[in-house]
């Protein structure tokens, strides 16, 4: 892990029940991004098919892992050179998993399936089932989570301790579990959760969310990249309208995080001795 990387938002907005324009729409969006210089694109959680709650139609539109989503970005990264995460709605079964994957030249290249469902998800999705992986891309290691899993500090600091030096989240952040939905700044509560998140456990976090109304929801937009001090380098983006955005980053401020001082180190002074984390059967 080391070098720069560019990455790019899609702060874009999914048509409910949609998926074949959905698709489209994300294409259009990650190739003028990667146009711009992006490596790495992140799109929303739940891009797909739009972010709804009706299992019916969500069904219809699911698709498995290795579906028509992961072809199209596929093609596309292997085009461009560039990664691409983003959300599905991912059948497995008569499971509906609410799943991000990260995809590359070489097809999906981590499949993950979101842990902590939000209000209505819960009666829609299967509780995720595995785990929090990272993986080594050739622009560095890289982890997923979406949305509600950055509520649960446990999330990006397990992904951290595994050598993570981005965490790329799809998000459909929306009003609910905070009484505000922006701050004076503009900043949607949960944003400045991620900038609190990034801090702690010395890791870039680049979010990327649905925004405005969708037919159903509101959705708060407010896509930012946080660096590893808790600095936002991109955004928020805005509350009300689509927007795509890049931004220059520097994985190796990952590692000097990590020494604040000669006599501050937040990751060597963990009392691992008192508490520990773990995931399945490691200890972290």
């Amino acid at each position: 892990m080391s070098g720069e990387l560019t990455i790019g938002l899609a702060q874009i907005t999914g048509r409910l029940y949609a998926p074949d324009a959905n698709r489209r729409m994300t294409l259009n969006a990650a190739a003028e991004l990667f146009d711009r210089g992006a490596e790495l694109v992140v799109l929303p959680e739940l891009i797909i098919s739009g972010y709804g709650t009706d299992g019916d139609r969500l069904l219809e539109g699911a698709e498995p892992v290795d579906g028509p989503t992961a072809l199209a970005w596929r093609e596309l990264a292997a085009r461009s050179g560039g990664l691409i995460a983003g959300g599905i709605c991912e059948r497995d079964g008569e499971a509906l998993y609410n799943t991000a994957l990260l995809v590359g030249a070489d097809g999906v290249l981590l499949h993950y399936r979101k842990l902590h469902l939000f209000a209505g998800e819960k009666l829609r999705f299967s509780a995720g089932d595995l785990g929090l992986p990272v993986v080594e891309t050739h622009l560095g290691m890289i982890g997923v989570c979406v949305c509600y899993d950055l509520r649960f500090v446990e999330t990006v600091r397990a992904l951290a301790l595994q050598g993570a030096a981005l965490v790329a989240v799809p998000t459909a952040w929306v009003p609910g579990f905070d009484s505000d939905r922006w701050d004076r700044d503009g900043y949607a509560l949960q944003a400045r959760g991620a900038l609190l998140q990034a801090n702690l456990d010395q890791t870039f976090i680049a979010c990327a969310s649905q925004v405005g109304d969708n037919g159903e929801l509101d959705l708060l937009g407010s896509s930012l990249v946080c660096d590893p001090y808790g600095k936002a380098l991109l955004g928020p983006l805005p509350g009300d309208r689509e927007e795509l955005g890049t931004v220059r980053v520097d994985l190796d401020q990952v590692h000097r995080a990590q020494e604040r001082d000669r006599l501050i180190n937040p990751r060597a002074d963990r009392r691992t001795d008192v508490y520990r984390l773990a995931l399945g059967d490691r200890v972290l």
